[in-house]
């Protein structure tokens, strides 16, 4: 996991999104989520929890766990959330031997480039849900994909940083997320630059999946969420995908 994105360059998460910028989205998730999960304050494990800017908002409704692979994530999720454990691991097998009420995957499945590691992924979560919990996942589905632009940028201090990000569906069905930093600090201009190659499935993909988890499948339409960051007239449809044990 040495993508400078999630390491070298962590720390400008979230001048690029502060924490509280996230509360919309966290609460679209957390509204999915009432009524299929009872108790005070269940308990969440979230896979690929980056720099915590979810968990920010996601722990005053949880008791949440972070799992992600990324050093620099982790450091700055744990500085914002110090209340929260946070784990060094991978979605695709990691082990803590314990269940949680809410699995949630809400910014991170689309790493998993084949149909295997997605399978293990969710075979991993199902592990560790408890027999009437949820499993949350977010993501795009190949049929509605486009190739799209966005632009991103924030300023603290004497820092200023725009983020240029090109994604581009390749013929194997994947797709390439090219990023580009712009970073002016001290008047100083630096560039940085990174490639990340992504996986795009099927709808009936998903449902097969889902399926071989034996979870049933409920699906929502999450489809204006990056329309503030599109370039152009471009489009990003998700899905939130809920999942429930079938046995």
């Amino acid at each position: 996991m040495s993508w400078k994105a999630y390491n070298d360059l962590a720390w400008t998460e979230h001048i690029l999104a502060a924490p509280e910028t996230y509360k919309d989205e966290a609460m679209i998730y957390v509204k999915s989520l009432e009524g299929r999960v009872s108790g005070k304050k269940p308990t969440m494990l979230h896979l690929g929890c980056g720099a915590g800017g979810h968990d920010f908002h996601f722990k005053k409704y949880f008791s949440v766990t972070g799992v992600d692979l990324s050093d620099g994530m982790l450091s700055i999720a744990s500085a914002t959330n110090s209340e929260i454990v946070y784990i060094k691991g991978d979605m695709r097998n990691v082990e803590l031997g314990k269940k949680f009420d809410v699995v949630a995957i809400p910014d991170s499945v689309m790493y998993m480039r084949t149909f295997e590691d997605l399978t293990a992924t969710l075979k991993t979560a199902k592990k560790h849900l408890q027999p009437d919990g949820v499993l949350l996942v977010v993501a795009h589905i190949k049929e509605e994909f486009k190739n799209n632009n966005f632009a991103y940028s924030g300023e603290k201090d004497d820092i200023h940083i725009t983020v240029f990000e090109s994604n581009f569906i390749l013929s194997d069905g994947t797709y390439e997320a090219t990023m580009i930093y712009l970073i002016r600090q001290n008047g100083e201009l630096n560039i940085h630059h990174e490639t990340h190659t992504l996986g795009l499935f099927t709808y009936a993909e998903w449902v097969k999946v889902f399926s071989e988890c034996q979870l049933k499948m409920d699906v929502m339409n999450l489809d204006h969420l990056y329309d503030p960051y599109l370039l152009e007239d471009g489009e990003y449809k998700l899905k939130i995908f809920l999942g429930t044990s079938i046995i």
